[in-house]
């Protein structure tokens, strides 16, 4: 790698900031018949690709190097290398350009710092040959890599303190010819040759599924699929496989719906190129310029000239860390479901985490996440804990979980070293029993509320004599659709559950005292179904109800109390520094205000995660500490 440095001014911290603070939004609005047509300075018009970085500086890429040059054209610093194209991101203080060496095969991403170049970090040597690489910075303002190989392997990495992490793997469409990706959306956009334009979520913990964007007649509107694309502000440029047309797409609807605002055509277009090659654009005040690269003539043509507006900043949903995460499951799929706590009576950082492995039984975690036991029970949905249980014949802690293969309740006995066995079941007469949550009313005992996919609840109560335990049905409730996660307030008797579709339901917990049903959160704006896992935090102050909102890979705070107040939503992404990925699709939760010992004073919230990536691999749960979600909610 051959380098130069130059004296060069550092503005890339303030004008990145600046940036940051104004969302732009392109309408479709050519430039007038009066404006001057976008230009660019001579040094950036015969190179393969560029791009001009917030400081005013040009990266340009010609046949044998990729070149840093300042806005009047000096060259700052160069390196050596053959590549057909290249990305870049910015940072606060350093600027990231990635691309794929032509001659090696390798990926390449370069760290660009006071006017040098310098390896960000090397990555393993490719299996297959590459097609494509592409950069992505996520709401924690991290960077991230695609690297897409002709075959369609695709990986996603993480490249943050001078470390390659390999984040997850996809299955991209074969003959993938190049990828962008939108930050703003966190679309990852694919073309797939001879086919068309697909759009995937970035965000790891996002759903992998695609959806189609522009493809080939008859599935859609391009003649022979697409020849370039590039990536705009809320939507995407795409040139046709015959180079003759661009259109630029935005999705209506979770990128479900996309639509064409504007096309640009070689028809209608006196400059446009003979042989087109790739897209790129230049901000310019109040503008988004648009270039199309002519390969015959080896320069860059103005196509158009958007307007751009300022739009309102929505405010961001925190992005929590978790500060700790269990041992994968040992079955993979859809395995892990629910967390329970168990809180040691003397020494809290002996307590137990409990954790459902519906292919396999119950496993149980120390606080390090570490597993001290699995009980091989069978297909175990849901479990709940309840300690110091005044039962005629003495006290005990009890989990109960939900067991799909008998439906019955399983009752096991936690010893004070937080050690775990079974010791009976109760047959509910369910027909395919699913969420459980358990009672702990004031005048002794222990209840059980149990519910089925066809929306039926039961209640009942457990009562142990001579050891033994045996189950009582007291009464019988109805959801419309089926509900699975439910949580008891003991201490008010209040029980909330939660109907996957349509949010979460309040009622009586006691069943001298029962009261219809009462819909207290609906799925909408800002709880998106499915309505998965319930709890409660019983704070100093007040008590919060924890809702796992699934559709949007979040979890949303109310008052666990009337009018059961909206009190904010976070997401939990990645933790570097400890190797921990972000949760995803989150089934169960479970939390308590108890404290655990250092790093939990204020409680812990217990998450299951639905894709455990960081790398790819079987499903866990993660620990993350009360006083970080207070503090990003501002929660008293």
């Amino acid at each position: 790698m051959q380098t130069q440095k130059k004296t060069h001014s550092q503005q890339w911290q303030r004008t990145l900031c600046a940036a940051m603070l104004i969302t732009t939004a392109l309408t479709v609005n050519t430039s007038s018949a009066n404006s001057p047509a976008p230009t660019l300075p001579e040094f950036v018009k015969s190179s393969l690709d560029f791009r001009q970085l917030n400081n005013g500086d040009w990266l340009i890429l010609d046949k044998k190097s990729l070149r840093l040059l300042s806005a009047s054209g000096v060259e700052l610093t160069s390196m050596k290398v053959r590549a057909k194209q290249f990305d870049v991101r910015e940072s606060a203080n350093y600027a990231l350009a990635a691309l794929i060496d032509s001659d090696t095969q390798n990926v390449l991403p370069i760290r660009i710092q006071q006017a040098q170049f310098q390896l960000q970090t090397s990555l393993p040597a490719a299996t297959s040959a590459l097609e494509s690489s592409c950069l992505y910075r996520d709401q924690q303002q991290l960077m991230h890599l695609f690297v897409i190989a002709k075959s369609g392997h695709a990986q996603q990495w993480i490249l943050e303190d001078n470390q390659a992490r390999l984040v997850r793997n996809l299955a991209l469409p074969a003959n993938a010819k190049s990828c962008e990706v939108d930050d703003r959306t966190e679309t990852l956009y694919v073309n797939e040759e001879d086919f068309g334009v697909w759009a995937y979520a970035a965000q790891s913990e996002s759903h992998a599924a695609r959806g189609a964007v522009e493809l080939r007649q008859p599935y859609g509107r391009l003649q022979h699929g697409a020849h370039a694309i590039h990536a705009m502000q809320n939507g995407i440029a795409i040139l046709d496989a015959a180079g003759s047309n661009i259109s630029l797409s935005t999705s209506t609807s979770a990128k479900q719906d996309w639509k064409i605002n504007k096309q640009f055509s070689k028809k209608t277009h006196a400059a446009w190129p003979q042989k087109a090659g790739i897209l790129r654009s230049v901000d310019t005040p109040g503008k988004r310029n648009l270039f199309l690269r002519d390969d015959s003539k080896k320069t860059w043509i103005a196509i158009t000239s958007l307007a751009s507006k300022v739009s309102p900043v929505t405010a961001a949903i925190p992005v929590l860390l978790p500060q700790a995460q269990t041992e994968e499951m040992s079955r993979l799929g859809d395995a892990a479901d629910d967390p329970a706590i168990w809180r040691h009576p003397l020494d809290s950082q002996q307590s137990r985490i409990l954790g459902t492995n519906k292919k396999q039984g119950l496993l149980v975690y120390d606080m390090q996440g570490k597993q001290t036991q699995l009980l091989e029970v069978g297909r175990l949905n849901n479990v709940d804990v309840r300690q110091q249980i005044q039962w005629q014949d003495g006290v005990s802690d009890i989990a109960i979980a939900t067991q799909r293969d008998d439906h019955s309740l399983v009752i096991f006995d936690i010893d004070q070293n937080g050690s775990v066995r079974e010791v009976s079941r109760i047959a509910t007469g369910l027909k395919d029993i699913y969420g459980t949550c358990l009672y702990q009313p004031s005048r002794g005992g222990l209840e059980a509320f149990v519910n089925d996919k066809d929306g039926v609840v039961q209640h009942w109560r457990i009562e142990r004599k001579n050891s033994a335990y045996q189950g009582t049905q007291l009464r019988q409730m109805k959801i419309a659709t089926q509900p699975e996660g439910c949580v008891v307030d003991d201490k008010n008797a209040r029980l909330f559950i939660g109907e996957e579709k349509r949010g979460v339901w309040l009622t009586n917990a006691d069943v001298m005292q029962a009261s219809p049903l009462k819909l207290i959160a609906k799925v909408g704006e800002q709880l998106h179904a499915d309505v998965e896992g319930l709890a409660l935090y019983h704070g100093k102050k007040e008590t919060y109800l924890v809702v796992s909102s699934q559709g949007d890979n979040s979890y949303v705070i109310y008052d666990a109390q009337a009018p059961f107040r909206y009190r904010g939503k976070f997401r939990i992404g990645f933790n570097i520094e400890k190797g921990i990925d972000g949760s995803s699709e989150t089934d169960g939760l479970e939390v308590s205000s108890a404290s655990f010992g250092t790093g939990y004073e204020d409680g812990i919230l217990v998450v299951q995660d639905g894709h455990k990536h960081l790398p790819d691999g079987a499903q866990n749960f993660k620990y993350i500490n009360w006083k970080q979600i207070a503090k990003a909610l501002q929660l008293p």
